[in-house]
């Protein structure tokens, strides 16, 4: 059976006869109460014991209460701590509140003060317990937040090791099929031809899905530095990337001629891009419809986006979109999932937010936010 210690009181008090109504106030209550009558001996008797709660009166020899105060938060040896003053000690008491006391009584003539003393105190230990679970806690979590950082670092650096040694062979596997497609297509069927096309395309889907693992592993640790940007640079380039599919589907893609100044990082705002544009060709109407477009918002914020002619999406959709690894169930093309989350990864790590507008039968709009750029930022670039 666990033994509950008494809580121990040194009361600091040179009128004998109050200091012994005081300790036999809260001995009744089951305190541990000792008395100094003066400052130098309380210090003394603080020094020497262990106490949860002290009670000083502001009017005693050697140190007066708020000396003692001042004298143990220097240190920062402070407990619980009620100041004890006479009437019209009110700055006084306020004073010593500053250095460090959890509360203070004024003290009466006919000792009503004493009744006041076991809430007084209860209410101080409450709320010295609240302190200490917080401070508890703020520990844990700073604790759980450098683990957490010590485990995302060594994923990382897992992220690039596997990376490594899987991309060389699967470069060579991709290489291999090529060679033999290529090389022995007269002398193989059409079945041993499409098997190596499979093999090639798979490889090429591994690699992409390899570096969206590390792009997103380097998204997290990376610094954000963010310059203006030059959207139409930008957006060009994506739809470079996506040449092929352009042609594959035919796709008709609209923008305007000059885009708002926002800032960013141009190689991780490309990428964003080419998610929502490979999105919105493989998912939107046939032939795939696209209009790209930008809002500046009175927030100071950009807000750009992909309106497509697709059949829609669900609200349930719409809800696991950027979630990873979440695949929608639709026809056509399937994706393995990592687009739209290194999306949201990247518009959250620039300080912007990801969005969508759907309805079924009517398209989506994709959508995502980045700080306008300043005439001071403009002419800087």
């Amino acid at each position: 059976m666990t033994t509950v210690r008494p809580i121990r009181v040194l009361y600091m008090e040179d009128d004998g006869g109050a200091a012994r109504l005081f300790q036999r106030k809260l001995e009744r209550l089951g305190y541990t109460v000792d008395i100094a009558s003066n400052g130098g001996e309380g210090l003394e008797m603080f020094a020497a014991n262990t106490y949860d709660l002290l009670a000083v009166d502001q009017r005693m020899p050697v140190y007066d209460g708020l000396e003692v105060i001042r004298v143990l938060a220097e240190r920062k040896e402070l407990p619980p701590t009620i100041m004890i003053t006479g009437a019209g000690d009110e700055r006084v008491a306020v004073e010593a509140m500053k250095l460090g006391a959890g509360d203070y009584i004024v003290k009466d003539i006919d000792g009503g003060y004493l009744e006041l003393l076991p809430t007084v105190i209860d209410q101080l230990l409450q709320r010295q317990r609240l302190v200490e679970e917080r401070q508890q806690a703020l520990e844990a979590l700073e604790a759980r937040n450098r683990d957490l950082q010590a485990r995302n670092e060594e994923l990382d650096a897992f992220s690039h090791m596997v990376a490594h040694d899987l991309k060389n062979p699967l470069s060579l596997v991709i290489g291999y099929a090529q060679f033999l497609r290529k090389r022995y297509t007269q002398a193989l069927d059409q079945e041993a031809v499409e098997c190596l096309e499979q093999i090639e395309q798979s490889g090429v889907k591994m690699t992409s899905i390899i570096d969206e693992l590390l792009l997103l592993a380097k998204i997290r640790s990376a610094e954000v530095q963010t310059v203006p940007l030059d959207m139409s640079d930008i957006v060009a380039m994506a739809e470079l990337r996506l040449s092929h599919m352009i042609q594959e589907y035919q796709a008709q893609i609209t923008w305007p001629e000059e885009w708002p100044v926002a800032l960013g990082q141009e190689a991780w705002v490309e990428e964003v891009w080419v998610n929502y544009l490979s999105n919105a060709l493989k998912y939107g109407g046939r032939p795939p419809c696209i209009e790209l477009g930008a809002t500046v918002r009175e927030d100071g914020m950009v807000c750009f986006w992909v309106r497509d002619n697709g059949p829609g999406l669900t609200p349930e959709q719409q809800a696991r979109l950027f979630t990873p690894f979440t695949r929608l169930n639709q026809v056509r093309v399937e994706g393995h999932g990592l687009g739209l989350s290194i999306v949201r990864r990247i518009v959250e790590k620039l300080g912007g937010e990801v969005a969508v507008k759907s309805a079924v039968g009517q398209g989506s709009t994709f959508s995502f936010t980045l700080p306008l750029a300043t005439a001071k930022e403009r002419q800087g670039n």
